[in-house]
């Protein structure tokens, strides 16, 4: 299970992510709501640990932003108040859970695990976008009656693309997500592979692209066919 926690509180964001990789599970741990929004966008977390007072941009804002873009992964709020409004607001701008600061973190792995659960529910075996659909089992990519298969950092870039419709992926998040934080890998290697999907594209006859927007990032864009 892969969680995100944002935590403008270095030494509980930490701690936080301690927890986490103790208890087996990815974490990735992010300071601010600037950052914490350019994470949860990807669309790969199966549960967001979410601060309400962050810089940059607040937690209510972050939940109500992700949902507008129609990403559905379960979020748990946390709040230093114990403020009936506070907990309203966060469930109705899109939370699903809520914990007041402080709070027993045997409490917080065991309400992950409650929406884990949840979520699991509903198993998706593709993503499609426009005139694509990538199998998440078998790693081919579809465009009509033709497909081709795809490498495991084409499948995994495209798969976040994919999962983020529409919304700019930066090179720093493909670079974290998919060669991973201790990677040396560079701005080139995504543009590599970039690369490789628009090929794959071409030869499908697909009408999408992968736009770029220049020093903020990639996105998925529907073609006029």
């Amino acid at each position: 299970m892969r969680i995100l926690i944002v935590e403008d509180e270095v030494r509980l964001a930490d701690a936080l992510g301690q927890i986490m990789e103790e208890a087996k599970y990815m974490a990735d741990v992010v300071y601010n709501g600037i950052d914490g929004l350019a994470y949860a966008v990807s669309g790969i977390y199966d549960v967001i640990v979410l601060d309400v007072m962050l810089p940059g941009k607040n937690g209510f804002d972050i939940v109500k932003e992700l949902r507008a873009a129609k990403i559905a992964t379960p979020v748990i709020m946390l709040t230093a108040r114990d403020d009936v409004n506070d907990k309203i607001m966060g469930l109705d701008k899109g939370a699903d859970d809520y914990m007041t600061k402080p709070f027993v973190p045997e409490e917080l792995l065991a309400r992950i695990r409650a929406l884990s659960r949840r979520q699991g529910d509903v198993v998706l075996e593709e993503l499609s976008f426009a005139d694509l659909t990538l199998n998440l089992s078998t790693c081919d990519l579809w465009c009509g009656a033709k497909s081709i298969h795809l490498g495991y950092k084409e499948f995994e870039i495209l798969k976040i693309l994919m999962s983020s419709p529409g919304i700019l992926i930066s090179k720093e998040i493909l670079i974290t997500k998919v060669w991973g934080n201790d990677s040396n890998a560079e701005d080139n290697n995504v543009e590599a592979y970039i690369s490789f999907l628009r090929k794959k594209f071409f030869y499908l006859g697909s009408s999408t692209s992968i736009g770029t927007v220049r020093k903020m990032g990639y996105r998925l864009e529907a073609g006029n066919d």
